[in-house]
């Protein structure tokens, strides 16, 4: 098997990326002109996600708001991550690059909240420090959520939530499960929106290169009407791969930066949630993950997903902090550890095995940097024949080996 050679090739997405994402911000947040001011104290929300142009992002809402007379500064806005600590947060902002020094802003992280007016059924928190700020600006990617399809998934609604909620506004959502997700978050937003605490939220999306293409500047009270299109237009421009059906599919990396879950769910077809229905396409039978990003910390939410490891991911993990989020999440299986091979050529091997091992040359195989970058893969031949035809597809080297000398995956 260790003599099998993969094609690289680049699958061509439209590009619709924004050629300046500063002068966008910049002209979207004309929108807010009049609405701060003099003296007040301004919350700006920036959450755990990796977001394309997140730092510039950031920087032009500072200025904007420092313009009108108000005094921003950040709060940290992502549930439980970080281990759930403020130290732990403050950390994963600074990954980056959100820190006072680089701002010039205070960075204010703490995991203390303010209970608000709830429901019967659940209870309702928010971070001391935004809810006592004259005004909150959320600053969120829109994206399809990895664990549920609803109204509102990944964004500024949930953001709102329990971005803002800290632990113990998360936990009691994730306490209700899939319910709780789907039925509990708009019931929740809608008590939030309705202080009129949250003055106005930045919308991004991101193509099919996991780069910015779109910025929308809202007003608090415009976010829950206008969150689902821009939702739609979100699910239409996220990758996916030329085929379904695949054998082995090796990813070089997984980490929180790239999904909530470390592996996007909508892109490998699993969801490994009771409740949930599992995703018709795509279809592999093995999954290999062979690293995890050092922005994670070792955060290694989703490693259940995979069905093979390798011992130098292992070695990562931080299970204090993995625990921490998948025991606020309610999601026991995204934290179940794989068949852990000790090197690259006994995972592949083994991946291939539970495939029954396909005839040689007949191995339906992809391999991918990771859930975010689908546009340059390398395939096995059997996949190459069923796309190479198509109009986006661009072969870039063929007969790569599988291993370096090394007896590890080749660089990417």
């Amino acid at each position: 098997m260790n003599a099998l050679t993969l094609t690289k090739i680049k699958n061509h997405f439209p590009d619709n990326s924004l050629k300046d994402v500063k002068v966008s911000m910049q002209n979207e947040l004309q929108q807010l002109k009049g609405t701060i001011k003099t003296g007040s104290q301004i919350a700006i929300a920036v959450g755990s996600r990796g977001i394309d142009n997140l730092f510039p992002v950031v920087q032009e809402v500072v200025i904007f708001i420092q313009q009108q007379g108000g005094n921003p500064f950040i709060v940290p806005a992502m549930g439980s991550h970080g281990g759930a600590t403020a130290e732990g947060q403050a950390e994963i902002l600074a990954s980056y690059g959100i820190t006072e020094n680089a701002l010039g802003v205070p960075v204010v992280s703490s995991m203390e909240t303010v209970e608000m007016p709830a429901s019967a059924s659940h209870r309702i928190f928010m971070d001391k420090n935004a809810f006592h700020a004259d005004g909150i600006i959320l600053i969120n990617k829109i994206k399809p959520h990895t664990d549920f399809h609803a109204t509102y998934e990944s964004g500024l609604v949930k953001m709102a939530v329990i971005g803002l909620g800290k632990e113990r506004g998360a936990e009691a959502i994730h306490h209700h499960g899939v319910y709780g997700l789907t039925q509990l978050i708009p019931e929740s937003a809608k008590v939030i929106f309705s202080t009129n605490k949250i003055a106005a939220g930045v919308a991004l999306i991101e193509n099919a290169f996991d780069k910015t293409m779109m910025v929308k500047v809202l007003h608090g009270h415009e976010i829950m009407n206008q969150e689902p299109a821009l939702l739609a237009i979100a699910k239409t421009n996220r990758p996916a791969f030329p085929i379904d059906q695949i054998d082995v599919l090796i990813i070089d990396r997984m980490g929180k930066n790239i999904s909530g879950v470390g592996i996007d769910t909508n892109i490998i077809g699993r969801l490994k949630i009771y409740g949930q229905p599992e995703p018709v396409r795509p279809a592999i039978k093995s999954i290999i993950v062979t690293d995890i990003t050092e922005e994670s910390h070792g955060n290694a939410t989703g490693i259940g997903l995979a069905d093979i490891i390798t011992r130098r991911l292992f070695d990562k993990i931080d299970f204090e902090i993995t625990y921490k989020n998948i025991s606020t999440g309610s999601v026991l299986e995204g934290g179940k550890i794989p068949f852990i091979a000790e090197n690259d050529i006994d995972a592949f091997n083994l991946a291939l095995r539970n495939c029954g091992s396909p005839i040689p040359g007949k191995e339906r195989i992809i391999r991918i940097k990771d859930t975010l970058h689908l546009d340059e893969l390398y395939v096995s031949d059997a996949i190459l024949n069923e796309v190479i035809d198509k109009k986006e597809i661009e072969i870039v080297e063929r007969e790569v080996p599988v291993f370096n000398d090394r007896h590890t995956f080749q660089p990417f």
